[in-house]
């Protein structure tokens, strides 16, 4: 089993620990390696690529190039559920 959790230091209190135990307490070994994580916006613009695409779809929307619906209209083309888009 693998368990991500993504936090600000400030966050890191004996609350997190009680989550780990609780989350793997019947194994006898686990691993925990802590690193940096970029914001959403330095992950979005991280690559050219992505980088060109977003810049690309900002100025197609100032240009009026965008398409407008209500949460309605998108759940009934789409449906309701977060996971089908």
């Amino acid at each position: 089993m693998s368990v991500t959790y993504n936090l600000h230091t400030d966050e890191l209190t004996d609350n997190v620990m009680e989550s780990i135990k609780a989350a793997f307490q019947d194994s006898k070994s686990i691993g925990i390696t802590v690193s940096e994580s970029m914001d959403e916006t330095e992950y979005l613009m991280a690559t050219k690529a992505n980088r060109e695409h977003l810049e690309s779809s900002l100025r197609d929307l100032e240009e009026g190039k965008g398409i407008t619906f209500t949460i309605e209209e998108f759940q009934k083309k789409y449906g309701n559920e977060r996971n089908n888009f």
